[in-house]
């Protein structure tokens, strides 16, 4: 497998990648909460939520920056994603049952958790990383060859 070096983009990259450190810092140090966006939306959609306005506000922020992203560079939401809807649904609930079973998203450990030294992040972290390899390998042998 090969980098596609025309969409290799390390310096948006690395800007993208600051820009979701220091809102997880931010919101570490205002709220004194992780930036786990499976946390969140959890949060939100319990019916006895004490801390409902927080969560609300980061959620339409991200719908916000994306959008705004939309209208900015139409082209930078672009995926080439050669999968059929029912196969896209069915990664969605995956990576949904994933989070909830491991007590946390990519977001929660990866970001927020490494970076506090978390050896539970630390193992979830690299288990999401093991497991996405694997299946794309695996996928990749079922299917074809398909990249």
């Amino acid at each position: 497998m090969e980098i596609a070096t025309e969409s290799f983009t390390p310096g948006m990259s690395a800007l993208g990648g600051a820009l979701i450190g220091l809102s997880a810092s931010l919101l570490l140090l205002s709220h004194g909460r992780i930036a786990g966006i499976s946390g969140i939306v959890g949060g939100l959609l319990e019916t006895r939520s004490s801390d409902r306005d927080w969560r609300l506000a980061f959620v339409l922020g991200l719908l916000a920056g994306g959008i705004a992203l939309l209208f900015a560079f139409p082209t930078a939401l672009t995926v080439g994603v050669e999968r059929g809807s029912v196969a896209v649904v069915a990664a969605g609930l995956l990576v949904g049952f994933g989070a909830r079973l491991g007590s946390g998203c990519t977001s929660g450990h990866g970001v927020c958790g490494i970076s506090r030294f978390s050896r539970r992040s630390l193992v979830a972290t690299g288990t999401f990383m093991a497991t996405g390899a694997a299946t794309t390998f695996l996928y990749s042998l079922l299917v074809g060859g398909a990249s």
